[in-house]
């Protein structure tokens, strides 16, 4: 009898998305289909998957021992978040080549179903670094008398979520620094450098509404600039292994001596980036923005303010609320607007609302079905009362009088 032979063997995997791409979190049940295609009659003793998922990191360092003598320091680490068997044809044992327990399979396209449950616990999001790695996936093996095993390995992302809509996320980062120029007795004057955003948290995609002010009273030219910068850390044997990326960056005008630049929501996309990883222990991601001023022939004067890249993004209620109360409070503080000189009153009470609408919109409505007699409840006459009461009373005195609308220092005469 002439023997078959495997065609193909592949892995798919059942997707929860609507991309048709194999993302899951903690929790989530990871299904799919070993397909193989043989053409022939084939024997075999058993049919495995492997699933598993970890971090690792690696790097070597060389090192001098003595005048000659040199060697290289190897730092690994390894966190196992997981580790899953299953044997879909056959039995356990693989070591033998004995003709008991076999199965045949008959020439043609055949699947086999496999499922498993991913941790509730937190998993790192799936991460290649320079230095190490977060990865997932499934291993099939297929095992035959006197051949060697035929194995396939599919990797598939796992994301554990940020929400940005959180509090600590949404609270705007804010920084002020000044730095003034020295060249052996004569003292330049100061180049000051303030910059703020509306909030910590951010997603693949957003744009950074960036609200900064540069003013240079030095005698150099200079120039505004921002970046994004991600910084992957890694752990090993009580070492720390640290490389910095530039992901985005933006520059603005050239300042001359005595001139100021404002950026009044200047924008710098982010662009596809792997989220934050916060969880790990041997392996952390963290993304920065860097508002600085580039000064030629002396150090950068520059301001980190911390961001967190998230996965779920903002909600439209969150955006409202964080955008236009920060962004209103940083244009008041930051950018010279002042209030107008009398806020303008609201209208009276007896203009909004007569009393014949207020005794009508009191009085009973009539029934026409159960939800409308639910409605007539006390809950009801709460609501309906409350539509009509009148408003706190209004103050003619200016919370926030008069103020100048600039009283910052001049810069120096030269």
């Amino acid at each position: 009898m002439v023997l078959g032979k495997v065609k193909s063997l592949t892995i798919s995997f059942d997707c929860l998305n609507d991309s048709n791409v194999p993302v899951y979190s903690s929790g989530d049940t990871v299904s799919g289909r070993v397909n193989l295609e043989v053409t022939g009659e084939i024997r075999v003793k058993s049919l495995k998957i492997h699933a598993r998922g970890h971090a690792k990191v690696r790097w070597t360092e060389s090192r001098n021992a003595g005048s000659n003598t040199a060697y290289t320091q190897n730092y690994t680490e390894e966190v196992e978040y997981f580790n899953h068997k299953d044997i879909l044809i056959g039995h356990e044992r693989d070591d033998d080549n004995s003709e008991e327990g076999l199965h045949i399979i008959h020439s043609g396209r055949h699947e086999y179903a496999f499922s498993f449950e991913l941790p509730q616990t937190p998993l790192a999001t799936s991460f290649e670094g320079r230095h190490g790695s977060v990865r997932y996936w499934v291993k099939a093996e297929l095992h035959r008398p006197w051949l060697l095993p035929v194995k396939l390995k599919k990797e598939f992302t796992v994301f554990e979520h940020i929400d940005i809509n959180t509090p600590s996320l949404l609270s705007p980062q804010a920084g002020t620094k000044e730095k003034t120029l020295c060249c052996w007795l004569c003292t330049s004057g100061p180049i000051s450098l303030s910059a703020k955003i509306e909030r910590k948290g951010y997603t693949p995609g957003e744009s950074i509404q960036i609200f900064a002010e540069v003013e240079n009273c030095s005698s150099r030219m200079v120039v505004p600039k921002a970046a994004i910068y991600q910084t992957q850390a890694f752990y090993a044997k009580g070492k720390m292994k640290e490389v910095k990326q530039l992901v985005a960056n933006l520059r603005g005008e050239s300042l001359s001596s005595g001139k100021t630049e404002t950026w009044n929501g200047k924008q710098l996309k982010i662009p596809p980036v792997s989220p934050s990883i916060l969880d790990c222990s041997i392996i952390r991601v963290e993304y920065s923005l860097m508002v600085y001023v580039d000064i030629p022939g002396a150090m950068d004067l520059f301001l980190n303010l911390p961001l967190v890249i998230g996965t779920i993004p903002l909600h439209p209620f969150g955006s409202r609320t964080s955008s236009v109360s920060s962004q209103c409070s940083m244009n008041m503080n930051w950018l010279g607007l002042t209030l107008p000189e009398r806020p303008e009153a609201p209208p009276s009470y007896a203009e909004v609302v007569t009393e014949e609408q207020r005794q009508s919109n009191l009085a009973p409505v009539a029934a026409c079905d159960d939800f409308e007699r639910a409605l007539q409840g006390p809950l009801f006459a709460y609501i309906q009362e409350f539509r009509f009461l009148p408003p706190p009373l209004y103050s003619e005195i200016d919370p926030n009088p008069d103020q100048p609308s600039d009283d910052r220092p001049s810069c120096p005469s030269r």
